[in-house]
């Protein structure tokens, strides 16, 4: 947690749960990587939190944006972005989105089978089309790889029939998975692209974009490398497998820039004891998997949780949100021990909680209201 965010909660102390993203480090953040890819072009994933003021920080510094949905589009397009700076890098679109967004101005666009492909010739012609190739890789703690992407030998066909139905194929993407710690899944991914490559151009189409998506990871409860590593391991696979002739780079971060920028400030509703000798706390927070919580769904991703009583005895926990609902418990097999001294009313924090939290709440489950968000 920053100095500055630190100083917001003490002299504002918000209503809770809230989130507060310190806008500085989504400016580092972004920094660090374009220096570890100064080859790529950055697409921010609007996804992992749309906020305006993050958009237009990154606006300025030079960003481009990915974009999930329409509505998505013409939040980019509000704060000043060119259409140019857009791609629609979702693979699963309706036929009028894809109309709206090429009447936009947007012209780069995703494909993972013939079917959206051919909603793509019909409402974008002339269009730029790349093809998103399945991974089937190991090491991120949010896996992406059944729901997207198809096989190699299909995108060659379906890119090929892309050339010859008048857009312009102009590349692949994939994505290692989020969250991605195995630094090796770049190279077998890379690898994997770099047959596609090689099979169009003797098929006569030259693709000239390889987007690397995301999977660069936050610092949550366990160490993660530096991003100069990950654009070691990136810069190494496309030499290793392309030489002297790289494509195009593109990189679509999310998670490693927000997530760290922000935290959650949530008070404790509850301590309760299950039995008359507990061998755990249950600790009830007034922020779950409703709330804003939804990548705790089968303890997925561990957020690091600071205390005003860090620094004392502690006793294992299990944390869970506020609502009537089962399902919103949020640790109970990841080994959380919280202090002893925690008591009713405390404020807690949920540390690296920029990315996929505020974007993620439902609105009013219960009758809570979604998290406040702050961006200073």
């Amino acid at each position: 947690m920053t100095e500055k965010i630190t100083k917001f909660l003490e002299d504002r102390r918000p209503e809770t749960p809230c989130l507060v993203v310190d806008l500085d480090v989504i400016a580092e953040n972004y920094r660090a990587l374009r220096q570890a890819l100064p080859m790529a072009d950055i697409y921010y994933a609007v996804k992992a939190n749309p906020a305006k003021e993050i958009l237009s920080k990154l606006l300025a510094l030079g960003a481009k944006f990915d974009t999930a949905s329409i509505r998505e589009i013409e939040t980019c397009l509000d704060i000043g972005a060119s259409p140019d700076l857009i791609t629609f890098g979702n693979t699963i679109k309706k036929s009028r989105d894809i109309a709206k967004a090429h009447e936009y101005g947007v012209r780069l666009f995703a494909f993972d089978s013939r079917a959206e492909l051919d909603k793509i010739k019909t409402e974008a012609p002339g269009a730029a089309v790349y093809c998103r190739i399945f991974m089937d890789v190991s090491g991120a703690d949010w896996p992406l790889s059944r729901k997207f992407g198809c096989e190699p030998e299909l995108a060659v066909e379906l890119l090929q029939d892309a050339a010859l139905s008048g857009l312009s194929p102009v590349g692949l993407s994939f994505h290692v998975g989020s969250q991605q710690r195995d630094l090796t899944q770049w190279d077998a991914a890379i690898g994997r692209c770099r047959c596609v490559f090689s099979k169009l151009a003797k098929a006569g189409v030259d693709l000239e974009l390889l987007n690397i998506g995301g999977g660069f990871p936050a610092r949550y409860r366990q160490d993660v490398e530096t991003t100069e590593t990950y654009g070691v391991a990136v810069r190494d696979a496309l030499v290793k497998h392309f030489g002297n002739r790289p494509p195009k780079l593109v990189a679509e971060p999310g998670r490693s820039i927000a997530g760290d920028a922000g935290v959650i400030q949530t008070e404790i509703v509850l301590i309760a004891e299950k039995s008359r000798e507990p061998d755990r706390r249950w600790v009830f927070l007034d922020v779950g998997k409703f709330g804003g919580l939804s990548e705790t769904f089968e303890e997925a991703i561990q957020y690091r949780i600071t205390t005003p009583h860090d620094g004392g005895a502690t006793g294992p926990v299990v944390l869970a949100g506020p609502t009537c609902d089962e399902v919103d418990i949020l640790y109970d097999k990841a080994g959380y021990s919280l202090p002893i001294a925690l008591r009713t009313g405390d404020r807690i924090e949920i540390q690296s909680a920029g990315a996929y939290t505020s974007t993620y709440a439902s609105i009013g489950f219960n009758g809570f209201p979604p998290l406040s968000e702050y961006y200073i």
